[in-house]
Formats: structure tokens, C-alpha cells, sequence
């Protein structure tokens, strides 16, 4: 079993990574999104990034602060294909996956107002927001100190395959093809 982790900032091309790794390589897809998504509904609260990022923070502070990609890993794991799992935010996260066998971490990311153009394209609920939003909650995903908070720029810096995605989604797939048979995947 391999499994393929991603980090990167909002709207970088991660789900474009993951819509390739599970329509041309048959992995199956694992998301923190989707999973913070279920909870929010269940407890009715509005889906956005912000009560995202604070229902995963708060999760990690309740117990501990691998314990949101621990939950997606398990249940990769279970199911024993090749995976793909989006998206690690914290450097607690990487510090688990280390452990785990065929681990490679991947970040992706794109200039920020190509980031935001994206953003506004994909017309999810949670990208509705100015580019000054945009900004200030990329600001706070950055980093932080905290191991229950996020820190996606010292994710990005552990990573073991870096991709650019400021072109088109050819150069991207070309990318992704590259690290396929880097790591032989």
C-alpha cells in the first residue's frame, strides 16, 4: 500500500492532484475536508473555512496533535490500497507519518492571487470571501507555534516532493507524472 500525502495552502491544486492519483493511478481519496465537513453538519454548524479550521483545531486540542490525519490514516489503512489523503496542516502530522511505511509528502502551492482566482472559480461555500479574507485566513494557516494549530508553510518545508502550480493543469499533470516515476509509484 502507498499512500500520497498533501499539503499546501487554499485553492494550490491539491484536489487536481487527487482527481489524477484516483481517476489515472486508482487510489482511493481520504479528506480532512470531507471529514470535518460530516461532523460541522452533524452538529449544524456553517461549513466554512474558518469553522473548519477551528473544529480541526479544537479536535487536535481535545486529543492530540496527529489526531485528525491519524483518524484519515485508519481508515486508509482498513481498507489497505493505495491512498491518497489531503491534507496535512500541522507539523505534529508529519511527525506521525513519518513512522508509517511508504510515506511520501507532497505540497503543492501557487502564487497567492492565482490561489485566490482559483478560489473564486471552484465556487465552493467556503471561498465566498474578499481577497482580504483570503489573506487573513491564509495568515493564520501559515504558522503557529501551537501543535493543535496550523502551520502549513513548516509542512511545505518537510516535504519530499515540491510542486509549483502556476501554469496549466498539463504542466501539473507533467509534474505529478515526473514524481510518479521518481517514486515509483
Amino acid at each position: 500500500m502507498k499512500i500520497i500525502w498533501i499539503t499546501g495552502p487554499a485553492a494550490a491544486g491539491k484536489w487536481t492532484v487527487v482527481d489524477y492519483f484516483v481517476n489515472k493511478l486508482w487510489f482511493v481519496h481520504y479528506s480532512a475536508s470531507w471529514y470535518l465537513t460530516e461532523i460541522l453538519k452533524k452538529e449544524n454548524k456553517e461549513i466554512n473555512r474558518d469553522t473548519m479550521r477551528d473544529l480541526a483545531d479544537s479536535l487536535r486540542a481535545q486529543h492530540w496533535p496527529s489526531y485528525l490525519i491519524s483518524e484519515l490514516y485508519n481508515q486508509a489503512e482498513k481498507n489497505w490500497k493505495n491512498a491518497i489523503i489531503e491534507s496535512v496542516r500541522t507539523v505534529w502530522e508529519v511527525e506521525l507519518l513519518r513512522d508509517k511505511e511508504n510515506f511520501i509528502l507532497l505540497s503543492i502551492d501557487a502564487d497567492q492571487e492565482l490561489r485566490y482566482k482559483r478560489a473564486l472559480e471552484r465556487n465552493s461555500a467556503k471561498d465566498h470571501i474578499s481577497f482580504e479574507k483570503f489573506q487573513e485566513q491564509e495568515a493564520l494557516e501559515a504558522a503557529s507555534e501551537d501543535p493543535n494549530k496550523w502551520n502549513i508553510k513548516a509542512c511545505q518545508k518537510l516535504a519530499d516532493v515540491e510542486i509549483q502550480n502556476n501554469w496549466d493543469t498539463k504542466a501539473l499533470y507533467e509534474a505529478i507524472e515526473n514524481m510518479v516515476k521518481t517514486y515509483q509509484i
